[in-house]
């Protein structure tokens, strides 16, 4: 079938930045979506799942597909002829955002980065981190001058959030959009309110 797809495909990364729900919920859309998800999370991820949710590892693996482990760098998502859609990263740390942005990649999550950026696919990064300092904003500008779409997860209060979860998933519905994937959570805008 010369590698055809039979269904799209997402790699998700999720790292140790606070917010490990914005990866939870991406892996929960998707699944709604009817897309594989390929995920690969660090330790500190790990750390962070124990401490923001209920969750313990094993719930966060079978919310995926396919997880991979953070050491295998063999596999199939480190290789560009591995054909996906592309990679988010909900959220990524500064760290993670670093490491990807000069190309030195040290596990799975970031050679599969560069590997999506390699093959010129969407590379979505949720950075998770308030304030930036000038060092943050420049690696932001040199990813982005690389090909990667820089997405912090911001709350858009006009859709009038009532919950966490609204927020959340407001900003991974939007995140979505830059993979093509119309998530029915999302609010979109409908324009201004003609009485206001």
């Amino acid at each position: 079938m010369n590698g055809a797809v039979s269904r799209p495909r997402l790699v998700v990364g999720i790292s140790g930045a606070s917010g490990v729900s914005y990866g939870v919920r991406a892996l929960e859309a998707l699944r709604d979506l009817g897309v594989e998800t390929h995920l690969v999370a660090t330790r500190a991820a790990m750390l962070t799942l124990a401490q923001e949710t209920d969750l313990s590892p094993e719930d966060l693996s079978a919310r995926a597909d396919v997880t991979h482990r953070l050491a295998d760098v063999g596999a199939t998502i480190a290789s560009g002829s591995f054909r996906t859609l592309g990679m988010l990263v909900a959220p990524c740390s500064v760290r993670t955002m670093s490491e990807i942005a000069t190309g030195v990649t040290s596990t799975l999550l970031t050679r599969a980065a560069d590997v999506t950026l390699k093959e010129r696919r969407p590379l979505v990064l949720m950075v998770r981190e308030t304030p930036f300092h000038l060092g943050h904003l420049r690696t932001m500008t040199q990813l982005t001058e690389m090909g990667a779409i820089i997405a912090p997860p911001l709350p858009a209060l006009y859709a009038r959030p009532a919950s966490v979860a609204e927020i959340i998933d407001q900003s991974v519905g939007r995140a979505l959009d830059l993979f093509g994937l119309d998530w029915t959570a999302t609010r979109r805008w409908q324009g201004l309110d003609a009485g206001v």
